[in-house]
């Protein structure tokens, strides 16, 4: 079961890593050592709640009809080759992170609420690909969720309270630039590996 587990914890991460709204506020929260204990926590269990659902709804659909998951195997190795494409874009634009965040712990309690489940890329991400990838395993998708639940929470634990340590060089758009090339061949790959089943 460990390779399965540890297919969820890079799948996770690739997925969680990609520099978005939520990962770009829990940083700056980081950086400027506010509330990150609420913001880390917060994100961390948001993400174990959707990747539960993610696996218990998807593997029910994909158990009551396999048409529902070769449509939706396409449609998730189309959002990421698109989210690749705009990791790629940002890479030849990159800019540096600028710490600026609410002072108050309910103000940043209500913004990480937002970022986290008001953004649909988070429904794409955590619940409908990441519950495909875990379809896929069958009976051992439980140990893929929970590589990934791992994931979710190795990467706000270090993100959030790793942010002032990095703080030069997230301020460097270099770093970003990395970072975004990063993120679009773990897109690419994991979309190739959709595609292939």
């Amino acid at each position: 079961m460990l390779p399965i587990v540890l297919a969820g914890l890079v799948s996770g991460l690739g997925l969680i890593i990609a520099i978005g709204a939520q990962n770009a506020f829990v940083l700056r929260q980081g950086i400027r050592r506010e509330h990150i204990g609420t913001v880390v926590l917060v994100c961390a269990l948001a993400d174990i709640l959707l990747i539960t659902i993610g696996t218990a709804g998807v593997g029910a659909l994909v158990s009551s009809s396999p048409t529902v998951l070769t449509a939706i195997r396409w449609l998730g190795a189309a959002y990421l080759l698109w989210f690749a494409w705009g990791s790629l874009r940002s890479a030849a634009r990159p800019t540096g992170l600028v710490a600026q965040a609410p002072t108050s712990r309910g103000s940043v309690l209500a913004m990480t609420l937002a970022l986290t489940f008001l953004n649909p890329h988070v429904y794409l991400d955590t619940v409908l690909l990441l519950g495909m990838l875990a379809a896929s395993h069958e009976d051992a998708r439980w140990w893929f969720a929970l590589g990934a639940c791992v994931g979710s929470i190795l990467w706000f634990t270090v993100l959030g309270l790793g942010a002032r340590a990095l703080s030069r060089p997230l301020s460097s758009p270099t770093t970003w630039r990395v970072v975004d090339l990063l993120v679009a061949a773990v897109m690419v790959t994991l979309a190739v590996r959709l595609v292939l089943g």
